[in-house]
């Protein structure tokens, strides 16, 4: 806030009135002058001076001292009394482009500079002012007068008022500001927002310095000595009234001129002439657009269509693009399905892509008719915004105003001849593409794939998941099983390579044969042995127990014996511990054969020997045990 106290008018811009044809002593000169005047108001009395001997001033009459003192009294009392730092008012009698002159009723008339005044562009001769005295007489005898220290002494109490009164004051743009402009109130730096300058959004805030203009006080913050302005409130009044009135007089489908207000990403506001209305971007054009700056600029004077409007909240909704005809209505009538057609790519989408043929006609490619591939990927690896392409129609709908549009078509269906390029046993190079549990998905070309059974990977080794095979994005050489061109399917072997190994395996992993095998891995009941020949073997972790009772390990080489071959199911089992422990068994069975032959054989000789005893043994015998007893 300007310190208003704090301005003194600069002496040496004062100009001091003179008269025409001398210079006379000062006293005299006020007192010929006031005889001069034929009446004065002394204290709101009439003087009458009639009786004045002019022919004895004219001869320069010398007056005796009461005489003189008598019209210096007269002269006084038509003077008004004043008092230095009071406020009074004045009559500006003359305005030039430097100085304003003033009448305050004192002997002299005081001079302001005309920058005290630029609030005030009307000024003119008669009009009432109020001044500050600040000096009654100074050293050169002038009256020093300040018409902003009187309007500063009163411009918080006029601004509280003009506030509680709703008063519309002038004010003087002096500057730009951040988010604003300075205005000179009664004195008072106030704050002009640019949001409140105008109605309509502000580009140049410059052309408003240095105007007076009429505002309406909107806040004051006493603490601070803050006051806030604004030129706006008085146009809102006047405007609510004509947009009550324009918005009465609407009808839908009305045609009006309208003035580019603002422009947004969404929309544009349009000035109908005191009442806004809004365009949507959607209803600038019947093509898409990315901004309406594409279509209007602002200050563009366009016809607009109102599409509806609502009386309570007076809004207004505008239309640009319905003064035209729909381009739907003007497609070419002899357009049908199959026919091909180019078009320019307008918006993309992971599941398609939008074409238009004409401004205002799209058509839709959905992904799955970019290609014959079956891996269905999003429409950005087929094509971007604005690339021109050639398509072809697949349906066309001109009610619903609906067309669909492919570009694989244009290409030959390669299923169409896939018996003649794939047959059966044929052998083909594949690009792995998925995997799923229970096999391998791989691309012979763009659009033909097939699938490879987890069981038809290999020969010999137990697959549980196709990743342990092969990796995708890897080439894979297969042979063709089975060919379904109306179902569209590919059955693919990648074992069939090769001669079926276990019809030779049948003859070589006999039951109960011995054979060296390491163990790859031991799960919780079995354990996957790899035996020679690159075939596997399954155990029991309970026949993997060695002789000296410890258990095998993985990555440990010891034998094992064929238990059970199954060719059907490409299965063979196998034990450890059976290879000690029948080997054991089979010892003792054969020393158990031995000791029954042995038996057999002493038996055997007994029985011989007991068949050469004769009778004549028996008497011997006899004697024999006849004579012991006597001894």
């Amino acid at each position: 806030m300007t310190k208003l106290n704090d301005e003194i008018l600069n002496e040496d811009e004062v100009q001091i009135p003179k008269k025409e044809d001398e210079i006379i002593d000062v006293a005299a000169e006020v007192a010929s002058v006031e005889d001069v005047l034929p009446k004065k108001r002394v204290n709101n009395a009439s003087v009458d001076n009639s009786s004045f001997d002019w022919d004895a001033f004219e001869e320069d009459a010398a007056l005796d001292g009461v005489a003189k003192k008598e019209v210096e009294n007269q002269y006084t009392q038509t003077l008004s009394k004043i008092i230095e730092n009071d406020v009074v008012e004045g009559t500006v009698m003359n305005v030039n482009k430097r100085e304003v002159i003033v009448n305050i009723g004192y002997k002299s008339e005081g001079v302001i500079n005309i920058n005290e005044f630029r609030y005030n562009a009307d000024l003119k001769e008669g009009d009432k002012v109020e001044v500050y005295v600040e000096n009654a007489e100074d050293r050169h005898g002038q009256l020093m007068l300040s018409h902003k220290k009187a309007r500063a002494m009163r411009s918080w109490d006029r601004v509280n008022l003009a506030l509680d009164s709703d008063e519309i004051v002038k004010g003087y743009i002096k500057c730009r500001t951040k988010g604003g402009m300075i205005v000179d109130v009664f004195g008072i730096e106030a704050f002009l927002p640019g949001s409140q300058i105008d109605v309509k959004p502000i580009r140049d805030y410059d052309i408003f310095v240095d105007k007076t203009m009429d505002f309406k006080i909107v806040k004051i913050n006493n603490e601070f000595r803050n006051v806030v302005v604004s030129h706006k409130a008085l146009i809102e009044a006047e405007l609510e009234a004509q947009k009550t009135e324009i918005i009465s007089r609407l009808e839908k489908g009305q045609v009006l001129e309208g003035t580019v207000k603002n422009i947004t990403a969404y929309g544009v506001f349009i000035d109908l002439g005191g009442v806004d209305g809004l365009i949507h971007i959607t209803d600038l054009s019947w093509g898409r657009i990315t901004h309406p700056e594409e279509i209007v600029e602002l200050d563009q004077k366009i016809n607009v269509v109102i599409l509806d409007f609502d009386d309570s909240k007076k809004r207004i909704a505008l239309g640009l693009k319905q003064l035209t005809p729909h381009p739907w209505d003007g497609l070419d009538e002899n357009l049908k399905q199959g026919d091909k057609v180019k078009g320019r790519v307008v918006v993309i989408a992971d599941y398609g892509a939008f074409v238009e043929i004409q401004p205002g006609v799209e058509g839709l490619i959905h992904v799955s008719e970019m290609s014959w591939s079956q891996h269905l990927r999003s429409a950005q690896d087929f094509m971007k915004v604005g690339d021109e392409v050639e398509t072809v129609i697949l349906t066309l709908d001109k009610e619903e105003r609906k067309m669909s549009l492919g570009i694989k078509q244009l290409k030959p269906d390669p299923w169409a001849t896939i018996a003649e390029r794939y047959p059966v046993n044929s052998h083909h190079q594949a690009k792995v593409r998925n995997f799923t549990n229970f096999g391998v998905f791989v691309e012979l070309e763009e659009g033909v794939d097939g699938l490879v059974h987890i069981s038809d990977l290999s020969w010999t080794k137990k697959i549980k998941h196709p990743g342990e095979f092969t990796a995708i994005g890897q080439t894979l050489e297969v042979v063709v099983l089975e060919v379904d061109q109306e179902s569209r399917r590919l059955s693919l072997g990648h074992k069939q390579l090769e001669e079926n190994p276990w019809d030779v395996f049948e003859t070589i992993f006999l039951v109960d044969s011995i054979h060296e095998g390491t163990i790859t891995s031991i799960a919780d009941k079995a354990a996957v042995v790899s035996l020679p020949y690159g075939i596997e073997g399954t155990v029991s972790t309970k026949q993997l127990v060695k002789e000296d009772g410890t258990v095998a390990k993985v990555d440990e080489k010891i034998p094992f014996k064929v238990i059970e071959f199954n060719k059907g199911a490409k299965r063979i089992t196998l034990s450890h511990t059976r290879t000690y422990e029948d080997a054991k068994r089979e010892a003792e069975v054969k020393e158990k054969n031995e000791e029954t032959e042995s038996t057999q054989k002493v038996v055997k000789k007994l029985h011989a020997n007991l068949e050469k005893t004769t009778l004549g043994d028996i008497s011997e015998l006899a004697a024999l045990k006849s004579e012991m007893e006597n001894n």
